[in-house]
């Protein structure tokens, strides 16, 4: 995870991944392009034309299957700051034990159930890591509007 990106522009890097990885500046903008068309189109297509909910003046939790690098929650949580959220509470199953800086920095709360030692990746903590597939995500999110 050499970063992550968010709506509003935001841009997360993990330079120690992108420095460890040899990944160019130029490199790295390509890749965010290319995530950028498709954040575009997961928009359009899971807020099926509602409108956004605006976090200003809410406390907004930011739930993850886990952090290993912590780019992806650091990008949602940034996108929340910059929306106006009150407060942010980021929770999470598993993460690495070493400190996480940078989000423990700028959530108001987080809790992060296991903090295992030998933490190698996200999915090996999890006997089914498989994938919510467009289709589930697209129902949950229907079914949250109408209750």
């Amino acid at each position: 995870a050499m970063g992550a990106i968010a709506e509003g522009d935001v841009i997360v890097r993990n330079r120690d991944v992108i420095a460890a990885a040899r990944v160019t500046e130029s490199e790295f903008d390509d890749v965010a392009a290319a995530e950028r068309r498709e954040l575009d189109h997961r928009v359009t297509l899971f807020r099926g034309g509602t409108s956004q909910i605006d976090p200003g003046g809410h406390t907004a939790v930011v739930v993850d299957d886990g952090l290993a690098t912590g780019s992806t929650a650091l990008a949602a949580v940034s996108v929340l700051d910059q929306q106006g959220a009150d407060a942010v509470w980021l929770a999470v199953p598993v993460a690495p034990s070493s400190p996480l800086g940078r989000l423990e920095a700028i959530v108001e709360r987080l809790v992060i159930l296991h903090r295992p030692r030998g933490f190698g990746a996200v999915g090996s903590w999890y006997r089914d890591f498989t994938q919510t597939s467009d289709e589930e995500v697209r129902d949950l999110l229907e079914r949250a509007r109408l209750a």
